[in-house]
Formats: structure tokens, C-alpha cells, sequence
């Protein structure tokens, strides 16, 4: 009877054994013959993390579902990542080996950027006439499947910096001083364009049509700038060319402000600090000459420009409830709508003059999941 029971129960472990081994053959050869299917990427969300005076810190979680009922841990399935935006590259890299549940997982890296390379996206940005195109680049790679699937996403950010500085109306430029009346001048337009925008510099090109309410003419001998980004100065400086605005007569005053792209990683800590929005400032004042050995400096108060620049780089601001966007694979816009200046009716002596940007053509953005010392960011899993 004993002897009975242990071959009854041995023959039934050993065909529950062989039943295992079969779901398992069965199981992995669907899944080697694609019968199944291979974990894919169904979302990419990215967040900024801390910021320091040197680095910024990005977090990815990559969203994968697998259909298989079983999880993955093969050594054959690769997880490579990659974010650029204008082309510029931001993030790339990549894990091997990845382990993934059955069902949908979440994957987390963290990126380090250096703040020290965001010149180089602005440049790009300006050029591309204030658009930059996001690009995040996802993909996994079966190499038992011999087979990858990809998921790209792409996001339009716009701004309009400049765009309020277009104006018709009537600003008074007061001397506050005892040997001439107020106002000394009157600003009628103002107008500005991006110039031509370098490595080093990112030139404002301003221009004032000012007129003057005297009998007799005055010199601009001057105008100076200061330009500040979240309290940060980011530019200044001062013409060299002197224009004379006869009296009851108007002239075109030009002054090219610019901003110092080395001051832009600066900036950038507290734009990001500031839940990515920034109080862009430019200060202006002037000297006037008002008679012959007498030059004042004219504060141009009525003149200071300021605007909120606001950026939704990941799309995700909303979450937070802290900015509007179109969605993660919207159109994000900054910026009030420019108003289109009108013709003066008073005849003036040389006329004023205005100019429109001309917007450049958008960059492709490109993406890379090869790992390189010179890229903006350095990618590693989170453990």
C-alpha cells in the first residue's frame, strides 16, 4: 500500500513537473516567436528636478507594457532614450538587461544637465524665430525578437520676448532740469528686431521715432541700456552715434542693445527656479545735448520695457495647475499678441522708419542614443 501511494505520488509530481516545463517551452516560445508580443513604450513623462548653480536635474519614468503573462528579465531587451530640442541634444542613453512586469511598468532614470550648454539651445531658439521644437525619442529593442518598437513625441514651445515692444503711443521724455522745459522730447514709435544673433551674443536692434516739442534743436549724443532676466543683468551698453532732431521735427534714433549669452546659464537657474517663468527688464535713459556746453542725462522711464516670458518645456505644467498649455504634444505659445503699428499723421522731417522680423525656418530636431562627453546631458538609470 505504501509503496503504492509513494509511485502514485511520484508520477503525479513528475507530470506536474513535466506540465511545467511545458507551459515554460510554451510560454517562452511564444514569446521568442513574437506569437505574444514584446514590451513596448506606451509614454515618456519628464520633469525638472533640483537645480544648482551648475546643473539641472531631470527626471524620466518610460512607461512600458508588457502583454506577456509573465514579466521579462532577459538580457536581450534594451531601453534606449533621447530628448533634443532644435536639434540641440539634450538627453541621451540607454539600459540593457531591463527587467519589466507583466502589465504596464514604469521606468525610471535621472538625467544631469549642464547648465553651462544652454547658450547653445537659445542661440537656436532666437534663430528659429522663438520656437524650439522637443523631441523625445523612446524605443525598446528586443534583441531575441530581433524586432524594436519606437515612440516618438514631439512638442512645439513659442515665445514672443520682443513682440511688445512695438508701439504708437505717445511717451514724454523729461530732463527734470532748470534749463529746460518738460518734456525735452516725445517718443512716438517704438520698434525692435532680433539682429544677427551669434554664439556670443543675441543683438536687439531698438529704434525710437522721437519728436521735439522745441523751437530748437536738440542732440541725442546717447542712449544707453541695461537689460536684466529675473534681476539677473544679462546685457548692457550705449550708442556711439549722435542724431540731431531739429525743432518741431522728429528723427529715427536706432541703439542695438544685445544680450550676453555667457549670462544665460545664470539666468536659467532661476527660470527654472521661478516654475520656468521669467521677468525680462530693459532700462533705457539718454543724453541730450539742450545747448551748446550742456548735456543732460535724460532717464528714459517712460520708456523701460518689460514682459513675462513663460516656457512649458515637458508639457506638463498643467498637471501642477501652474500654466496653460495645449497638451504633451501641443503647441505651447508665450507672449501677448503683437500690435501692428500705424502711420503717423504728422508730417515729419525724414520720416519714421520700421522694420518686421523675418522669422527663419524651423530647424528638424534630431535624436541620438549614443552616450558622448560633449552632450548637454549625461544620462544614468535611478536606483
Amino acid at each position: 500500500m505504501g509503496l503504492g501511494l509513494r509511485s502514485l505520488f511520484g508520477t503525479k509530481v513528475r507530470v506536474v513537473g513535466v506540465v511545467l516545463l511545458v507551459l515554460a517551452a510554451s510560454v517562452g516560445g511564444a514569446y521568442t516567436l513574437g506569437v505574444i508580443g514584446a514590451p513596448t513604450v506606451t509614454g515618456v513623462d519628464n520633469e525638472f528636478g533640483s537645480v544648482s548653480e551648475n546643473e539641472t536635474v531631470v527626471h524620466t519614468d518610460l512607461v512600458l507594457e508588457n502583454p506577456n503573462p509573465v514579466g521579462a528579465d532577459l538580457n536581450g531587451l534594451t531601453v534606449d532614450y533621447a530628448v533634443s530640442m532644435n536639434g540641440v541634444r539634450m538627453a541621451s542613453g540607454g539600459k540593457e538587461g531591463v527587467s519589466v512586469g507583466s502589465g504596464t511598468s514604469r521606468l525610471p532614470f535621472e538625467t544631469t544637465m549642464r547648465n553651462d550648454r544652454i547658450p547653445a539651445w537659445w542661440v537656436t531658439h532666437v534663430r528659429n524665430g522663438e520656437t524650439s521644437e522637443v523631441v523625445v525619442d523612446a524605443e525598446v529593442r528586443s534583441s531575441l525578437l530581433d524586432r524594436s518598437v519606437a515612440i516618438p513625441q514631439e512638442r512645439t514651445v513659442e515665445t514672443d520676448i520682443i513682440g511688445e515692444f512695438r508701439s504708437t503711443e505717445d511717451r514724454p521724455v523729461e530732463a527734470d532740469h532748470p534749463l529746460v522745459s518738460d518734456p525735452v522730447l516725445i517718443v512716438r514709435e517704438t520698434d525692435a528686431q532680433w539682429g544677427n544673433v551669434t554664439d556670443e551674443t543675441t543683438p536687439i536692434d531698438t529704434q525710437f521715432v522721437v519728436y521735439n516739442p522745441k523751437t530748437t534743436p536738440y542732440a541725442v549724443t546717447e542712449v544707453g541700456y541695461e537689460i536684466t532676466m529675473n534681476g539677473v543683468r544679462v546685457g548692457n551698453g550705449s550708442t556711439d552715434r549722435e542724431y540731431v532732431v531739429p525743432g518741431k521735427s522728429r528723427r529715427t534714433v536706432r541703439a542695438e542693445t544685445a544680450i550676453d549669452n555667457d549670462r544665460l546659464d545664470e539666468w536659467w537657474v532661476t527660470h527654472l527656479r521661478n516654475d520656468q517663468t521669467t521677468d525680462l527688464r530693459i532700462d533705457f535713459y539718454a543724453k541730450v545735448r539742450i545747448s551748446e556746453g550742456t548735456t543732460v542725462r535724460v532717464p528714459m522711464d517712460e520708456l523701460t520695457y518689460e514682459t513675462t516670458i513663460e516656457t512649458d518645456m515637458f508639457g506638463n505644467k498643467n498637471a501642477s495647475g501652474d500654466a496653460t498649455a495645449s497638451g504633451e504634444n501641443g503647441t505651447e505659445t508665450s507672449g501677448a499678441a503683437t500690435p501692428t503699428p500705424t502711420e503717423d499723421p504728422e508730417s515729419a522731417d525724414g520720416g519714421s522708419e520700421s522694420s518686421t522680423p523675418t522669422s527663419t525656418p524651423t530647424e528638424t530636431p534630431t535624436g541620438n542614443t549614443t552616450t558622448e562627453d560633449d552632450e548637454l546631458f549625461a544620462l544614468e538609470a535611478r536606483r
